[in-house]
């Protein structure tokens, strides 16, 4: 159970694990596309600063309004703007406040604990109808591989972590597998709604509300939509107050409208974005020795070695199997963009990519960018012969290697 919550939970770092280009959706966004498969959420308007904003607050009337900044990190409602405003998230049932609010966010950069230390841009707010909740419950519906396929995980202590739910009162979850080429049982979605606590007619009105989830759950390709909390509200509403969606990347071809509200923000290290264009895989570290592989595993395996031989990776660089030399050169300028970078190790294991197309292109880089920083390269498999012959007939100082652990200690001796 715990390894299901382990997954919900951390489906946005795995990045970190594996890296491939993630959809980030604003909060917002995601309710919008909740609101457009019949889900119930919190009635919303977006303020961008535009002179439309004082017609869109005028029309929208509220007993209580929530303002909130738009970026994508957590912790808004403490953050600090550059400006000296406190607070990105505020509430008030005035509504000549809501535009003023919206003013002092927009255009300045946000503070959190979340967000780099010089804050990101807000350059939309979102003003919500204020709801008075009177229970949260979670939902989550993920596709888990130990059931091959997708699962409801639901949980009546909603509001709160998760995965500290699943470890201390295990008892408090729920989780259902479903199938993906039918809607659920309405018999199944009765009882989630009991087990989530809803009493008399708001059981029917959560079962449903789950369904919708569900049926844009696959309509859209998702691998996690997350609920927390998914409310009760003193009038007997069952509302997504929070939700978190994440897609499968491999499907971008059929939700194109889906993929092109992704949001690349300021957060996001720029080097990772170029990287995306050219369907390369870029994640910055901490480290000075660059890192060029090809395949996930082979790159996680190049960073440990490099740590065990007393260096740190500058960057998680895959560039795929598929790679020809043009890529093969805008990764060298990539990795070459770090100033921390001092050092820079090829590892790639010709089985799919031809050693020879990779070595090309790391003269070509080298020789275009004025490499000036050690190269190390240990290049084996598909014509990996001509390969070393030309990295060796190139005249350039590039350091070869006899096997990935040589390839480390070289790399970082040569610092």
């Amino acid at each position: 159970m715990s390894l299901l919550i382990r997954a919900a939970k951390t489906a946005n770092q795995l990045i970190y694990k594996v890296p491939v280009r993630h959809l980030n959706l604003l909060e917002f966004q995601s309710k919008d596309l909740l609101q457009k498969y019949g889900v119930a959420i919190q009635q919303f308007k977006v303020l961008d600063n535009s002179k439309s904003d004082a017609q869109v607050v005028q029309s929208f009337d509220c007993p209580e309004y929530v303002v909130k900044a738009q970026i994508l990190a957590g912790g808004r409602g403490k953050g600090t703007f550059d400006n000296g405003f406190k607070g990105g998230v505020h509430i008030t049932t005035n509504k000549s406040e809501v535009l003023s609010l919206s003013k002092q966010m927009i255009g300045n950069r946000l503070i959190t604990k979340q967000t780099p230390k010089t804050g990101i841009m807000v350059n939309k707010v979102m003003v919500a109808r204020s709801i008075n909740i009177t229970r949260e419950t979670y939902l989550c519906i993920l596709l888990d591989r130990e059931h091959n396929g997708p699962v409801l995980i639901a949980s009546p202590a909603g509001g709160m972590d998760i995965e500290a739910v699943a470890e201390e009162t295990p008892e408090k979850l729920k989780t259902v597998p479903l199938d993906i080429a039918k809607p659920i049982p309405e018999s199944v979605l009765l009882d989630v709604a009991k087990f989530l606590e809803f009493k008399g007619a708001a059981v029917q009105r959560c079962a449903d509300e789950i369904q919708k989830l569900y049926t844009l759950f696959k309509a859209v390709d998702a691998v996690q939509i997350e609920i927390n909390p998914l409310a009760e509200t003193d009038k007997g509403e069952v509302i997504s107050v929070d939700a978190k969606l994440n897609f499968d990347d491999n499907a971008q071809f059929r939700q194109k409208d889906i993929f092109s509200l992704d949001t690349t923000e300021e957060d996001t290290d720029p080097r990772e974005v170029e990287a995306a264009k050219y369907n390369l895989n870029y994640v910055a570290m901490d480290g000075n020795i660059g890192c060029l592989v090809n395949g996930a595993g082979l790159a996680m395996a190049t960073m440990d070695i490099i740590k065990l031989s007393g260096g740190e990776p500058a960057n998680f660089l895959d560039v795929g199997g598929g790679v020809n030399e043009s890529q093969v050169a805008k990764a060298f300028e990539i990795l070459t963009s770090d100033p921390k970078v001092k050092g820079i190790l090829v590892n790639v294991f010709g089985g799919i990519v031809n050693c020879a197309t990779i070595a090309n292109g790391i003269v070509a880089a080298s020789k275009k960018l004025k490499l000036n920083v050690p190269l190390v390269v240990r290049l084996e498999g598909t014509n990996v012969t001509k390969a070393r012959e030309i990295l060796k007939n190139s005249g350039l100082p590039i350091q070869t290697a006899s096997d990935l652990d040589d390839a480390a200690q070289k790399a970082v001796a040569s610092l």
